[in-house]
């Protein structure tokens, strides 16, 4: 024990088994506690996993106090993820949640505030980094393969029948979901936001109560146009979870759909209307360790060895303005500058 991380688990719903299955894994970790408003959900983990009962707690106070973690796994739904981190913080303990990094952006500034302030670690979930191809997209686009970018585009249409809190928020697609998108805009063009137009909307239909669809129009550095068009009641042809993507460079074009990417460019330059072109695929093997496996091994390496993870919180901010600018855009009616 005494040489172990002592990890406690907060919130226990569907989401939390992905992260204890990892933490048992790792012969380092150890689930000190497990904690959840609703005991019986609580005691359900415990069982299934073989954690003793005694380890159950109601009361995230109490479970800090008794436990005493060296690291938090904030499984909880996006509401809670300021108070939790904000307390595991205080409590001197490192941090990973579930995505978004918070609730709105004053409590995200807030808690990457207090994480930079006390020293320790904490990253965002954001799993789709991690998909198998996802990083060999990310180095495709960024050789020179199909020049400078110009644009990128994605489509994410999917049409889950979610219960509970999904159902009832009033951004369900772009505040619950839109940050794997915006996120993965950032990671394939290795550029950062600068400003939205966003047209949000409930299409006829929608099991939703709030506005299941967008579309937008972000403004990215390096002169590159990044264009988002998506649904979550979405009834057919459904795209890869990840969205289909068709980036455009100044020497052609790369698309992914969670496959090995690839691009077609131009081959020679003639006097027709059109340019001979060439086929092209990136030669990049897929990850071994891919989704929320990876992306907490990738902030487990640093917690033991330093370093920065890939979706620390003072980087993944930058991910969650894009949300909300495109939330405040769609209430003005107008752009929004996203500082």
């Amino acid at each position: 024990m005494e040489n172990k991380i002592k990890t406690l688990v907060v919130g226990c719903g569907g989401m939390s088994h992905a992260w204890i299955k990892v933490a048992q894994d790792e012969s380092d970790l150890i689930v000190v506690g497990l904690v959840d408003i609703k005991k019986e959900a609580a005691e359900q983990i415990a069982q299934q996993y073989s954690i003793d009962n005694s380890a159950v707690f109601t009361d995230l106070d109490q479970a800090l106090k008794k436990t005493k973690p060296h690291l938090v796994f904030d499984c909880t739904v996006p509401e809670a993820h300021y108070q939790v981190t904000m307390k595991a913080l205080d409590a001197g303990c490192h941090v990973m949640g579930e995505k978004p990094l918070a609730d709105t952006m004053e409590h995200a500034r807030e808690m990457v505030q207090k994480a930079r302030d006390s020293g320790k670690l904490y990253a965002v979930m954001q799993n789709r980094r991690f998909l198998p191809t996802a990083p060999a997209m990310a180095k495709f686009v960024n050789s020179g393969v199909i020049g400078d970018i110009k644009t990128a585009n994605v489509d994410f249409y999917l049409g889950p029948h979610f219960k509970g809190f999904r159902a009832r928020m009033r951004h369900p697609l772009l505040h619950d979901m839109a940050i794997h998108t915006f996120d993965q805009a950032r990671q394939f063009t290795r550029s950062e936001p600068l400003s939205v137009y966003c047209k949000a909307f409930n299409p006829k239909g929608s099991w939703y109560d709030g506005k299941a669809s967008a579309m937008c129009i972000f403004e990215m550095s390096k002169n590159i146009i990044f264009n988002y068009r998506g649904s979550w009641c979405a009834e057919g042809y459904n795209t890869p979870w990840a969205g289909s993507w068709r980036i455009i460079g100044t020497e052609g074009t790369a698309i992914w759909e969670e496959d090995r990417p690839c691009a077609q460019v131009v081959d020679s330059r003639g006097e027709e209307h059109f340019h001979k072109i060439r086929d092209v695929e990136s030669q990049a093997d897929p990850l071994e360790v891919t989704g929320h496996e990876a992306c907490i091994l990738d902030f487990l390496r640093c917690l033991r060895e330093g370093g920065t993870p890939e979706t620390v919180c003072w980087d993944n901010i930058k991910s969650l303005a894009m949300v909300f600018g495109a939330i405040e855009s769609d209430a003005a009616g107008k752009p929004k500058r996203i500082a």
